[in-house]
């Protein structure tokens, strides 16, 4: 929610509510204590260290990608599950990923051989990423289950690779499929799942089943997703996992900014804003999506549109069409929305565009600066000067 606060940051900047964090927590501990399900956050998602302490209560702990991840999620979240994924691990950083991880899985029957004897000789769990097969989704770029995808195990891999000693080597099996989707969608990926894979469940531990599931947004089916935890529970005796990401931290932040510069170009009037999409919202470019912004309609909706762009020389940086309630000026500020995932993990510095300073929203409505960055931040990635391990 808006809050008259955000006027007094520096643009860019990024500001993380606190109060919508603990809210998205405490849904999340009362889907946990409902169902026996655990819930992990997926740092890919949402790394902010400074904000782990106010997530612990709510989550078993954390997911990570690699070892960045896994030794920050023991580090920060400390005496919480530590989950780790990899497409592939490298030999040199295993070593240094099982001193932090108790749950490592693997992507292919391949990996599976290559690691897994050395986790179970270390007293922590393996599981194998699975592919059912099943898109449910029209985000490509985020469907892991698209014709010739290299992410997880089908069902035809696992039949041609899986020897019965592999096999015993499992605690538990992994699937990630949805983006930002309801429980119905996670439904009909349950049925594939079973329908391949099903066989195997009642001699494992767990089944982790992920992130994109929307559980926070105001209208997910909850009835439907505890039902659906509390039957594949019940049929196959295996301990549960969700791992969302977006989840956790939806509509927790704002990216704040400010209006540069206004011209127009033929039908369109064009906005300079003094943040980027490329830079600072990578998904913008990506997925593609357009951030809500707060106080605007749709193109045509209100009486003024304008397209908002960033500063960067790259032509595609557009962040969106809005429309507006009055005609923007130059230094108005704006106030994009549901900008803590996926933007401070995951923003760069292309064209030495400086990146956003970081705030909390504290419940006592004080702003907190967390970091603020500046040259050395943008000139180390690049050369040993200012490198730093």
């Amino acid at each position: 929610m808006y809050n008259k606060k955000l006027q007094e940051v520096p643009t860019p900047s990024y500001v993380i509510d606190e109060e919508q964090l603990v809210s998205n927590g405490h849904l999340l501990l009362k889907l946990q204590e409902k169902t026996g399900c655990r819930i992990l956050l997926a740092q890919k998602a949402f790394s902010a260290y400074d904000l782990y302490p106010l997530l612990e209560p709510f989550l078993a702990g954390t997911e990570a990608s690699g070892l960045y991840e896994a030794r920050l999620g023991a580090e920060e979240m400390p005496g919480k599950e530590v989950h780790v994924f990899c497409g592939a691990y490298r030999d040199e950083d295993f070593p240094e990923i099982l001193a932090y991880a108790d749950h490592v899985v693997f992507n292919s029957p391949y990996q599976l051989q290559k690691f897994g004897p050395l986790v179970k000789s270390k007293g922590k769990e393996v599981g194998l990423r699975i592919n059912p097969e099943c898109s449910t989704q029209s985000h490509g770029i985020y469907d892991p289950c698209f014709p010739g995808s290299r992410l997880g195990t089908t069902l035809a891999q696992w039949q041609a690779n899986m020897t019965p000693e592999l096999t015993a080597l499992l605690d538990g099996l992994h699937f990630h499929t949805l983006c930002e989707q309801g429980a119905e969608d996670f439904a009909k990926t349950l049925v594939a799942v079973e329908e391949k894979f099903g066989q195997y469940l009642p001699n494992l531990k767990w089944l982790n089943c992920g992130g994109g599931h929307y559980i926070t947004q105001k209208d997910y089916n909850l009835p439907l997703l505890e039902k659906l935890l509390l039957d594949t529970k019940r049929k196959y005796g295996v301990q549960l996992y969700l791992e969302p990401g977006e989840a956790v931290v939806l509509n927790a932040g704002f990216l704040c900014t400010k209006v540069m510069d206004l011209t127009k170009n033929g039908a369109f009037n064009l906005c300079m804003v003094d943040c980027s999409g490329a830079c600072h919202m990578p998904d913008v470019i990506e997925m593609p999506y357009v951030p809500p912004l707060v106080g605007a309609g749709k193109p045509g909706e209100l009486p003024y549109t304008y397209r908002l762009g960033g500063p960067t020389c790259l032509a595609g940086d557009v962040i969106g069409d809005y429309s507006f309630d009055h005609e923007l000026k130059i230094g108005e500020r704006l106030y994009f929305a549901d900008m803590a995932l996926y933007t401070m993990c995951k923003n760069n510095t292309f064209n030495g565009m400086p990146l956003p300073a970081i705030y909390v929203l504290r419940y006592s409505g004080q702003l907190e600066l967390i970091k603020k960055f500046g040259y050395k931040d943008f000139k180390y990635r690049v050369g040993r000067k200012y490198a730093v391990e």
